[in-house]
């Protein structure tokens, strides 16, 4: 099964009852292992988690710490990109060059980078005098 189509399948499972925005991401680890997260809304948190903090969270509890490639799906116009945040979090566990696919449930698709999804990214070489 390619991402998208892993992404397309998680993203039935979101629980988004406040936005009714589904998302599903999916992640491939430098492993070849391929990781899947939904969003996930509360009343605390209405706009919820995100998907892709969910498979990077299920791919760090299996074990695996580095990102090959991302795909995200919702139902939109145009593809969606990650979340200000999960672009941070990507960026933690991938190289600058690492492709992500974003698409829309009509099969709209743009494809883009870590880097270009965050340039300036914060990192670890930031605190070198910490």
């Amino acid at each position: 099964m390619s991402l998208v189509q892993t992404a397309r399948t998680v993203r039935e499972n979101a629980y988004a009852p406040y936005s009714n925005f589904k998302v599903g991401a999916a992640i491939r680890a430098t492993s070849g292992v391929v990781y899947a997260g939904c969003n996930v809304e509360n009343v605390a948190y209405p706009e919820g988690t995100c998907a892709e903090a969910g498979a990077i969270a299920a791919m760090i509890a299996a074990g695996d710490s580095a990102i090959a490639e991302v795909a995200v799906i919702a139902d939109s116009p145009k593809p969606v990109s990650p979340c200000g945040g999960c672009r941070q979090k990507l960026a933690e566990f991938a190289d600058g060059s690492v492709k992500v696919t974003m698409t829309t449930v009509d099969g709209v698709t743009q494809e883009t980078t870590i880097a270009d999804l965050l340039p300036g990214v914060f990192d670890a070489a930031h605190m070198e005098r910490s």
